[in-house]
């Protein structure tokens, strides 16, 4: 089995594990040029699909647990932003807490979900830094998502970036984050790299499954 790679395109893929019950029956490829893991193209969710098993997720914007949870990439980010910074939360799901979070410490800070929040006159802007947390595993066309996520940045900028990451793909088999059928692409720091030498950012790893993108 071999389908060329959404994010960089590359045919050099092959079969790295073949999931159960647990994981949708999908199979999932691995990329030997920027060693995204994926699942292929023909074996996602309809979009109806996708935002039914969103909408199963308890969301709530004043849950301290869920707002500590959110902020494993906003303390690390937050210590970077100038005061009356513009932002965007990209992917902020049917309850905004980060969005919530950001603008009670003074943040100008604008929202998108294609399903929850589909304003895409914010998608024409242009931001100081951006926040896509638990959101890019979801992307079904990640080749294009972040080049829209890069292309919306102003330098000096931030692009941070919350999702699982494994250290070791050989730990994938047992790894939960595959279980959940909404998610279709798995990154490592390799990968991270790769895209940040792709748009000449640095990447930096700062906590697990937390990736910060900086220019200028």
């Amino acid at each position: 089995m071999s389908e060329s790679c959404p994010l960089c395109q590359s045919m050099a893929t092959s079969l790295l594990h073949k999931g159960g019950n647990a994981s949708g029956n999908r199979d999932f490829l691995r990329c030997d040029s920027c060693d995204l893991v994926f699942v292929p193209r023909d074996q996602l969710l309809t979009p109806q699909q996708q935002k039914d098993r969103y909408l199963e997720h308890n969301n709530d914007v004043n849950d301290p647990d869920y707002r500590k949870f959110l902020g494993r990439l906003y303390d690390e980010l937050k210590p970077h932003l100038l005061t009356g910074a513009k932002g965007l939360d990209y992917g902020s799901g049917p309850g905004p807490a980060l969005v919530a979070m950001m603008r009670e410490d003074g943040f100008d800070v604008d929202m998108f979900d294609i399903f929850f929040h589909n304003d895409e006159a914010v998608l024409k802007k242009t931001y100081d830094f951006i926040t896509c947390t638990e959101t890019a595993e979801h992307f079904t066309d990640p080749a294009s998502e972040f080049q829209r996520l890069f292309d919306m940045i102003r330098e000096p900028a931030w692009l941070g970036i919350m999702t699982g990451m494994l250290a070791d793909w050989s730990q994938f088999p047992d790894w939960y984050y595959h279980h959940d059928t909404t998610h279709v692409n798995f990154f490592s720091k390799k990968t991270m790299s790769w895209i940040s030498e792709k748009y000449q950012y640095t990447a930096i790893f700062p906590a697990d499954n937390v990736v910060l993108f900086r220019k200028g």
